[in-house]
């Protein structure tokens, strides 16, 4: 029950604190507060429905299907990760992602990585090995912490360390989930196997909550290189 009520909430958070972050960069980018309101609106309608669709594919072991002939799991996470980024080039959300502080806002959404201890529990369980539960769980927590640190006080470079070790950190826990039994061929000798992962509630993190926390670092890496590459041009001018 606590990880039913932990994955939840990072599925329900994680996309709620995203959306309110493009309606606070909609205020900054000069769009009406109705306009910001309404996309920050569609924005976490659209994700809360990819998140039911989700569940209910796990409900109805579309992911858990070890003689299925197409990855399910893996297509979900991959393609709902590629449909925000292309996402992020509509008109009106390239105007709220290129608004003053962008960056900044877009570390609010991993806040919520701190609910990783529910690796650690599912763990003490016998739910997930302790091989894949303790990078995940200590990473995803590492980089919650980091984001409300940075939240508190923001600098360029800080927040680069935080997608670089957040973005590193969702890397390696997919690949050892992949590795540990997710595939139709496991090639990590893991007991139990990471299975559990392709199963409701745990299902709804690599499909709904992955893809989008991988989304929001790739999009502030590309952001904070351009302005670094902005600042750095007039200092070679001068």
């Amino acid at each position: 029950m606590v990880v039913w009520i932990l994955v939840l909430a990072g599925s329900v958070a994680t996309p709620s604190v995203a959306a309110f972050s493009l309606y606070r960069g909609g205020l900054a980018g000069g769009l009406p507060p109705r306009r910001s309101a309404r996309v920050a609106a569609i924005f976490g309608v659209v994700w809360a429905a990819w998140v039911g669709a989700s569940a209910a594919l796990a409900a109805n072991d579309v992911y858990h299907d070890p003689d299925a002939a197409v990855p399910w799991l893996g297509i979900a996470m991959f393609g709902a990760f590629v449909a925000a980024l292309l996402a992020a080039r509509i008109p009106v959300l390239a105007r709220i992602l290129a608004a003053s502080a962008t960056t900044s806002r877009s570390a609010w959404p991993h806040a919520v990585r701190v609910l990783g201890v529910l690796f650690l529990i599912a763990m003490a369980e016998g739910t997930l090995p302790a091989a894949f539960a303790l990078p995940a769980g200590l990473g995803d927590m590492a980089a919650g912490v980091g984001a409300l640190l940075l939240a508190r006080r923001w600098t360029s470079r800080r927040a680069i360390w935080l997608n670089v070790f957040g973005l590193a950190d969702l890397v390696v826990a997919v690949t050892l989930g992949l590795l540990g039994g997710l595939t139709t061929h496991q090639v990590l000798t893991l007991s139990p196997s990471t299975a559990a992962l392709s199963l409701l509630p745990l299902a709804l993190i690599p499909t709904a909550v992955v893809p989008l926390d991988a989304a929001l670092h790739v999009l502030s890496l590309a952001r904070l290189r351009r302005e670094t590459r902005s600042a750095a041009v007039p200092a070679v001018s001068s």
